[in-house]
């Protein structure tokens, strides 16, 4: 038989549980979160992570053209690792078009292949690579070797070698020794500013709320929007300390180069804390309490994380999955964070994604304001 004490025990333990499960289903957006992280990880593992990429988008300089080109270039793209997106003109477009990040791959053909292929000289293709993510680009620069002996099986024309009739060149840019840290560096300098400047921001409002001195700020002869501009502030400028502490450790600690314009980072990346402060802020104005906000910024960082290119090749995602990306700050900070860093590169190879962050900025202010005066009404 059960004890009177250990009945009135189980009476208090049981009482406490009724009332968490009850205010757990007040508290819709905690019991939200807790199913829906579980099934965003299994979908987004399960049909968005891809670390072997395939139809990566590649340029092509064709110096000659023959039949034997295009030959080479079917059994590239039979590869199903190249899918040719851009003709280049010339050598300066062409590597423009690797810096630009247009393309991942760059194929060359030189003029007189042709001719040399049929004496026996074994000519050489030129296919360069932007190794700036060394997963992304390590699988289709294995795939290369198969290429010699199956692109001309079927041209009778070109007599049979026991070598192969001619050789791929592959060149590494930006990364040639496949390091990574020079890939690790630069996405951990946008991944950990998105996430402490979307908890910063997240609690900014609810925080006025739980402690009362909302009212006390709103008595204040001040708008919503300066209220907002004078709340995000603060947090640039701490934003701005952390990334140059990210920098500076990456540069001296794991030699990460900075081939680019400092000015042109320290102002892009400014650019990119503005836009993840925006929508930390209008987290806040949704959220009912601080831990709804934590939520929040949580979810949202979850499928930047995963679906920006820093864990997993971008280009090895399905299209849905990329479309998702193309929304999210980090994805476009880490493709400009890279270039500069690694390539070199300048607003103008930059400006896509420069473009992106302004407007992903804008939108998340418009609801910010938005919400915050819906809340004020």
């Amino acid at each position: 038989m059960i004890g009177t004490g250990t009945l009135m025990f189980l009476r208090r333990v049981g009482a406490v549980l009724l009332k968490e499960v009850l205010q757990l289903r007040r508290d819709r957006v905690s019991l939200a979160t807790m199913i829906t992280i579980p099934l965003m990880q299994l979908l987004l593992f399960g049909y968005a992570i891809n670390t072997q990429p395939r139809h990566l988008p590649t340029a092509v300089l064709l110096q000659e053209t023959s039949d034997v080109g295009r030959s080479i270039l079917r059994a590239l793209e039979n590869t199903k690792y190249f899918t040719i997106v851009k003709e280049a003109r010339d050598e300066a477009e062409f590597d423009r078009l690797l810096q630009s990040g247009t393309v991942l791959f760059g194929i060359e053909i030189p003029a007189n292949f042709e001719r040399d292929l049929r004496r026996g000289d074994r000519p050489a293709i030129l296919v360069a690579a932007d190794a700036t993510d060394p997963v992304g680009s390590g699988s289709a620069l294995a795939a290369l070797s198969n290429v010699t002996t199956t692109a001309l099986r079927w041209d009778r024309s070109i007599p049979e070698f026991t070598p192969p009739p001619f050789e791929v060149r592959a060149h590494a840019r930006y990364n040639p020794a496949a390091v990574s840290q020079l890939n690790i560096v630069p996405g951990l300098l946008g991944t950990i500013l998105t996430l402490t400047m979307l908890i910063f921001t997240a609690l900014a409002v609810t925080r006025e709320t739980e402690r009362g001195t909302m009212e006390t700020l709103l008595a204040m002869p001040i708008s919503p929007v300066e209220i907002m501009l004078g709340k995000i502030a603060p947090y640039v400028v701490i934003g701005f300390l952390q990334g140059s502490l990210i920098v500076g450790a990456g540069t001296l600690l794991f030699a990460v180069p900075i081939f680019g314009d400092l000015a042109l980072l320290a102002a892009l990346t400014t650019l990119f804390i503005a836009t993840n402060l925006s929508v930390g802020y209008t987290f806040s104005t949704l959220a009912q309490n601080q831990l709804q906000a934590m939520q929040m910024a949580m979810m949202y960082f979850l499928p930047n994380l995963l679906l920006s290119g820093f864990l997993f090749p971008y280009a090895g995602m399905p299209q849905w999955a990329q479309y998702v990306g193309e929304t999210l700050p980090l994805t476009h900070y880490l493709r400009i964070v890279r270039s500069i860093m690694l390539k070199g590169s300048t607003l103008a190879d930059l400006r896509y994604d420069t473009l992106s962050l302004v407007v992903l900025m804008l939108i998340a202010m418009t609801i910010a304001v938005t919400r915050f005066r819906r809340t004020l009404d």
